[in-house]
């Protein structure tokens, strides 16, 4: 009997031991388990850090289709979001002939105040989201394609950095970064490129790789 009696001690000691052993081992794992957690939220893992990281877009107005060729080599090549300045009432072949003092382009030009272009949309969805803009269109009379202006004047670019980008077939870009800017009033513009009509998608490379230089 006292021997039964001593194994059945032994029994409850030894389970005893092992449930405390188990609860140590859970608290333990526990406690890891917290501190892990904590670091995390301390240091995000570097594909959280990637999906908060600024994006790229790039906005385009196109009257001819040329600009909108370029747009799309810079997206492609940036792995970029594309938006298109689209007015309500689109320029037609005969709107663009800036050769008859009567077509509006030229009626546009000559009246500012008929410069005001009603867009389609005039803002991006999850603007916020973007740190670099970029921003093409074709050259009007020196200036850029006065479409363009009602989407600069309805964004707020603080802390997103701006590079304008044009097409021509002889103009330069002159000033019309910089008209921009002044018309955006926030944001870092940077100095911008021409390309001229039919440009490829190795000069838009070319343009970006100077950039990171």
């Amino acid at each position: 009997m006292k021997r039964m009696i001593s194994v059945l001690l032994a029994c409850c000691m030894m389970a005893a031991v092992t449930g405390c052993g188990t609860s140590e081992e859970a608290v333990q794992n526990q406690t890891q388990a917290e501190k892990e957690q904590q670091e995390n939220v301390q240091n995000p893992s570097e594909n959280e850090n990637a999906q908060t990281d600024g994006k790229t877009l790039v906005v385009y107005y196109s009257a001819t289709g040329n600009t909108e060729t370029v747009a799309g080599y810079l997206a492609d090549a940036l792995g970029a979001d594309l938006f298109e300045i689209t007015p309500v009432q689109p320029y037609t072949a005969d709107d663009l002939n800036w050769s008859d003092d009567t077509s509006r382009v030229s009626r546009e030009h000559e009246d500012a105040s008929l410069r005001t272009v009603e867009l389609e949309q005039d803002t991006v969805e999850h603007w916020e989201e973007y740190d670099t803009v970029f921003i093409g269109y074709p050259i009007w009379w020196g200036i850029a394609a006065w479409p363009v202006d009602g989407f600069v004047t309805a964004n707020d670019f603080t802390d997103k950095t701006v590079i304008p980008f044009c097409t021509s077939s002889s103009s330069d870009l002159g000033e019309s970064g910089e008209l921009l800017a002044e018309m955006a009033g926030t944001g870092d513009w940077q100095e911008g490129m021409r390309f001229r009509s039919g440009a490829s998608a190795e000069d838009v490379q070319g343009w970006l790789e100077s950039l990171e230089q």
